[in-house]
This record gives C-alpha cells, structure tokens and sequence, in this order.
C-alpha cells in the first residue's frame, strides 16, 4: 500500500472514532462532570497504550525530550479534555464541532511557518472551500449558538493545534507515534489527577451503561484515534495532508448522532458534506 493511501485510510478512521466522541461525550456527561471525566478518559487510554506499548517493546523517552513529552501530554490531553468537556456543556454539537474544525487551518499556517512545508495556492483554496463546507454543514438552518461555551471551545482548538506540532517535532526526533501518544498521554492523564477523587466517587456512583461508554471513549477516541492520527503523521510528506481530515468530523459526528442520538440530518449535512469531501479529495490530489 502506497503512503498516501495509508494517510487517507489512516486519518479516516481517526476521524471516524473522534467523531463518535461527540454524541458519546454528551451521554457520559449525564453522569460526570467534565474534568473528572477528562481524568477518567485519559488514564483509561493511558492504561491501554502502556499496555499496547509493552507488547511493542516501545523506548523510554531520553530524559533531555521529557519535558517535550509533558508539554504534548498538557495540549493535547490535559488542556483540550479541560476545554472541550466544558465547552460542549453548552454548546451545540455542531457548534463545537466547527470550531474544532479550525485546526486544521491553525495547524496549516503552522507548519508552514516552522517546518516551511510548501502549500499550492489550490491547497489553500480547498482549506479555505472545506471550511465554508462545515459552515453549511453547521447553519444551515441558521442556528449558531454563542457563548461561554464558544471561549472554551475555541481553546480546546488551539491546544490540539499545539498538540500537533509536538507531535510532529517529537516525530523529527525518531519517536514512534506510539511512543508519542504513549508517553503524552500517560502524562496528560496524570496533570489531570486533581480530579481523580472526584473522577472516582461519580465512577461508583454510575451505571453500567455510561460507564461502558466511557471505556469506549478512553480506549476509542482516544488511545486508539491518536495512535492512528501519529501513524498518519509519520506517513505524511506535510503534516496538512493528515489534519485537513478534520473537516469530515462534522459530517460523521452528525451521522452517528441520529445513529445514537437519533437526531435527524437535514439537507445542509449531505450539501455541507459533498462539499468538504470533494476539497479533501482535490487537495490531496492537488494542494501538495
């Protein structure tokens, strides 16, 4: 199999499980809290990908890169399940959704400025076109719900962008993206134990049910997602090849919300997302 078609099916199914967490997060926020659920989810994942990484033989980090290691683990776990878990509270899904959605373009004109990786003038045009994808994806009926929750939602996209820099630093420096996931994981679950207390009182006071779901969303979207998003990173010429993605996570996450959720799409969802998968097709045929 070629590169770019393990990007492609690699980023596919990152996407896929990241887009279930958004209904998912809804239903285990019936009974935790958002940052001791945050702490639940990461240790889970963390306990999966150490368990995963023995098996693999991974290396320990070089002393000299564990700070690097603590900041990746602060971004992309420790500040974004913070973020995102209050954010959604009281936002819509699709709201939260197209804010996360900005990544992809953060993460672009990152890149670009420090890794000096090349965009064609079409690359941006396809950024720019999925982008107005989610737009009629998301309001289509004119609903665009503005508040605290857009503030926080809006730093769960900016610590995730970081979380991608590092991870493709980390990557320059002979990490795998199981060691990367591994290791910034387990210490973004630990930056988040000023919740575990409270993480484990909600947990015995749960129901099977939720808590199932909160199994998935540790072992799913989250150890399983960035360990496939690292692997595609560390396929990708350009780390926007892999983020660009991004944009599909609203479509899905709409889909599987009337699978779960039984919310129904409207037209905006099948017109919103035609148009973000033709831009990602056009700009892995053509942007690069």
């Amino acid at each position: 199999m070629q590169a770019k078609h393990k990007v492609f099916l690699l980023s596919f199914c990152t996407v896929l499980l990241w887009a279930s967490a958004f209904p998912l997060t809804k239903v285990v926020q019936e009974q935790f809290t958002s940052n001791p659920l945050g702490f639940l989810r990461c240790s889970i994942a963390a306990i999966f990908l150490i368990i995963i990484g023995k098996c693999s033989h991974i290396r320990i980090p070089a002393k000299k890169d564990i700070p690097y290691f603590i900041l990746s683990g602060a971004m992309g776990f420790t500040g974004y399940m913070i973020f995102f878990n209050t954010g959604i509270q009281t936002l819509t899904s699709a709201t939260s959704s197209i804010i996360v959605a900005l990544t992809p373009i953060l993460t672009a004109i990152g890149c670009a400025k420090v890794y000096h990786e090349k965009i064609k003038t079409i690359g941006w045009i396809t950024i720019a076109t999925a982008f107005m994808g989610v737009l009629v994806l998301l309001l289509w009926d004119g609903v665009f719900s503005i508040n605290i929750g857009l503030i926080w939602t809006m730093g769960a996209a900016l610590v995730f962008f970081g979380y991608n820099m590092m991870s493709r630093f980390l990557s320059s420096k002979g990490y795998t993206a199981l060691e990367i996931v591994t290791y910034s994981m387990i210490f973004g679950a630990l930056l988040l134990g000023f919740w575990s207390v409270q993480g484990f009182q909600q947990l015995a006071a749960s129901d099977m049910s939720h808590i199932l779901a909160l199994v998935y969303l540790g072992a799913f979207p989250s150890a399983a997602a960035y360990f496939l998003w690292g692997k595609a990173m560390s396929f990708a010429n350009r780390t926007s090849e892999v983020t660009n993605f991004m944009f599909v996570t609203p479509l899905l996450s709409t889909i599987l919300g009337f699978l779960i959720l039984r919310e129904v799409p409207n037209m905006g969802t099948f017109l919103g997302g035609a148009i973000i998968i033709c831009s990602i097709i056009i700009f892995n045929l053509k942007g690069k």
